[in-house]
């Protein structure tokens, strides 16, 4: 019994010898990332924002682009852009105060963060589940990148236009979104107020309607994968490039503001000397309470009531559904760029 032992240990000893000998099969090597040109060069705005500028806002269409430059105090705040070619309207890109790009529309690995928009995973009554937030991956043809998206949020028009005031223009437009090339789920108005607030600063008040126009939806997002409105900031302005989240509560990052109550949230950083922030207010009007998504690598936005986030609903068709939130583009942080004080003033109709 003890030479059979023997024998064994001895062929263990020798075989792990032989496996130390063996040379290390080598790994292969990872694929490249290859980020964007808007990624790795980001755009700076060609213009700067000029004092006593008139008319202060200035909304610039072109139908052909199937884009709608909004120019405030003399250089573009942003871009609003829709038509065939896009899986969704959004807006891209938003200015900076002093003209740094603060998000993006082309990420990898995340393609389908597109800067700034409003999407969600709905189901019309008699029709398949359509996830509109995931409607850049339904072209017909996979492999053609001009082929139709089967799935789409498509602009239908756009509502006259508001002078309020010599510093505020109100304008609009109509969304139908629609499954399989044409079949319409659901109509949205999206009407939003567009406010000069100086130094190249501005101010806009959006308010989302969607409406069940053509049956009972149900609403099936999961709790991770949607917010109303859904921002991809640009990486330079993300906590992993030396950024900053802040929230309403003093919630700093995503680990103090993630899936957490509040009213507002903010995310600012300073690059190449200069801080400056982009904040999204949920206004008092909203039904609370409501969590927001965040995250370090640059997504926000705020969630729907408890009630609905992360949990089937349905919409009874003629119903519809609002938010009403702000956006700030600020000069400094969240403390010198008074996010607090505007989001109080933005409530009580001052702003």
């Amino acid at each position: 019994m003890n030479n059979v032992i023997a024998l064994v240990v001895s062929w263990m000893l020798v075989a792990s010898v032989g496996a130390a000998d063996k040379p290390a099969r080598p790994k292969k090597p990872a694929a490249p990332v290859v980020q964007p040109e808007e990624v790795v060069h980001p755009p700076v705005r060609a213009e700067s924002p000029k004092a006593g500028a008139k008319p202060r806002i200035v909304l610039k269409k072109d139908e052909a682009a199937n884009r709608m430059s909004v120019v405030v105090d003399g250089a573009e705040a942003f871009v609003y852009r829709y038509g065939k070619d896009v899986c969704f309207p959004r807006f891209y890109p938003i200015w900076s105060p002093s003209g740094k790009v603060m998000t993006v529309q082309e990420m990898t690995p995340y393609p389908h963060h597109q800067s700034f928009w409003f999407a969600d995973t709905v189901e019309l009554v008699g029709q398949r589940k359509a996830s509109f937030y995931n409607a850049l991956y339904t072209r017909a043809d996979k492999n053609d990148p001009k082929s139709p998206f089967k799935d789409q949020i498509v602009h239908a028009e756009f509502f006259p236009e508001k002078q309020l005031a010599p510093d505020q223009i109100e304008t609009g437009m109509k969304h139908v979104w629609q499954l399989d090339f044409n079949v319409p789920v659901l109509d949205q108005e999206q009407r939003i107020r567009i406010v000069a607030l100086g130094d190249g600063q501005y101010f806009l008040d959006i308010r989302y309607r969607v409406t069940a126009s053509y049956g009972d939806v149900k609403f099936v997002s999961d709790a991770v994968h949607y917010a109303w409105p859904y921002v991809r900031m640009h990486p330079q302005f993300s906590v992993d490039k030396g950024g900053q989240i802040t929230n309403s509560e003093g919630g700093v990052n995503q680990k103090g503001t993630c899936s957490l109550d509040a009213r507002w949230v903010d995310y600012s950083n300073t690059i190449a000397g200069v801080t400056e922030g982009l904040t999204i207010f949920s206004h008092s009007q909203n039904e609370y309470p409501h969590k927001w998504l965040t995250r370090d690598y640059g997504t926000f936005g705020p969630r729907r009531p408890d009630a609905q986030s992360g949990k089937p609903f349905t919409l009874a068709k003629g119903q519809s559904m609002e938010r009403r939130i702000g956006v700030l583009v600020h000069k400094g942080d969240v403390k010198s760029g008074r996010v607090a004080e505007l989001y109080q003033k933005y409530c009580d109709g001052k702003l």
